[in-house]
């Protein structure tokens, strides 16, 4: 169980660091992000609050509240891209992708909160 949350986890967190770095240094991404119509201050803020939750996300102990919040907040970031870009008629790639890491988070939290017991 501890295996599968912590693969889940670690999935989660490089996503969330890998995508941080994209915000911050990717020129496609960059333009990507203001082909969604989101202005360049939140591309950056959106940076930092990713290197944040994959943080809390991958310290031990962190309070399982903490936690929670980050869960729900990449959750929330996940969804609102999704809408974002189902909006923007990008590729159906992109939406699945992004419903898998909706998954692989959703099994993360449920098995931090089983470990957490």
């Amino acid at each position: 169980m501890k295996i599968l949350y912590w693969i889940s986890t670690g999935i989660t967190a490089a996503f969330l660091f890998w995508s941080a770095y994209t915000y911050l240094f990717s020129k496609n991404t960059i333009a990507g992000i203001k082909a969604l119509g989101f202005p360049d201050f939140f591309r950056v803020e959106l940076a930092v609050l990713k290197l944040l939750a994959a943080g809390i996300l991958l310290i031990p102990l962190a309070s399982p509240q903490v936690k929670e919040w980050a869960y729900a907040g990449v959750g929330l970031f996940l969804l609102t891209a999704f809408i974002a870009h189902l909006n923007h008629k990008d590729s159906i790639f992109i939406l699945v992708f992004l419903l898998i890491l909706i998954g692989i988070l959703i099994v993360s939290n449920l098995l931090m909160n089983q470990i957490m017991k």
